[in-house]
């Protein structure tokens, strides 16, 4: 009974950490592409506006409740999207889970109010002129496209990234298979890169995890791929 406590213990700690993660990459993911984006809207907007005069307008709006707006936008976004499609507890199980909840949750229209928000803030505070402020809220719809189109294609990239490391996984179980440590290390090298800019996703951590172990047990064992019983068990689970 104890042993179970524990382990239920464990699992929920994991659960909860990559639930974290998971916001964090989000935040942070997003909250870069929504801001080049952005940026790309405005100079549009500005064409005649030299870069020295855009970033001055950028940093004015970011520094008056942009950067700070945008994060909890994403949060926001984030626990209506989960709720929308049915995630109430648990983690993003996929990229396309995470990219529908951010669409169900109004992602682009929080970005559209915050927008107004903080313009009509700068432009009363007399930091940014009426036609520069209403410009940008006229011109919005390109900002947003510019949002919108930014967003799907980080999206693609982390599908992709997704695709790259499965196929990376199924590689390295191959090469274990054989014994092969040389390819099995290029593998791991692949897979170790990608999980630096992958979200957190806990199906594909979890076996990334065994990998890892199983390779620098190998590796440190001189490629010895002599495992004991608990290590093949390790390994079984993997294969």
């Amino acid at each position: 009974m104890e042993i179970n406590k524990i382990d239920n213990g464990i699992n929920l700690n994991n659960e909860i950490q990559i639930r974290e993660e998971q916001t964090n990459f989000l935040e942070t993911t997003l909250g870069k592409t929504i801001n080049t984006a952005i940026d790309i809207g405005i100079r549009a907007l500005l064409p005649d506006f030299i870069d020295e005069q855009i970033i001055n307008i950028k940093d004015n709006l970011l520094n008056y409740g942009l950067k700070d707006g945008i994060t909890k936008t994403i949060e926001d976004a984030i626990d209506i999207g989960k709720s929308a499609i049915g995630i109430f507890t648990g983690n993003f199980e996929s990229i396309s889970q995470m990219q529908n909840a951010i669409e169900t949750g109004g992602l682009i229209d929080g970005i559209s109010s915050l927008l107004d928000t903080v313009v009509d803030k700068v432009n009363k505070k007399g930091i940014i002129n009426y036609n520069i402020a209403n410009t940008i809220k006229q011109g919005k719809d390109i900002i947003l496209n510019s949002v919108e189109h930014n967003i799907e294609e980080k999206f693609k990239e982390q599908n992709i990234e997704v695709e790259n490391i499965e196929k990376y996984m199924n590689n390295w179980k191959e090469n274990f298979k054989d014994k092969n440590f040389g390819k099995m290390e290029k593998e791991y090298n692949k897979i170790e890169k990608i999980l630096e800019t992958l979200a957190p996703l806990e199906e594909i951590i979890n076996q990334a995890r065994i990998i890892g172990n199983i390779h620098n047990l190998i590796k440190n064992n001189g490629q010895n791929f002599n495992l004991n019983q608990e290590q093949l068990a390790l390994a079984e689970k993997l294969i």
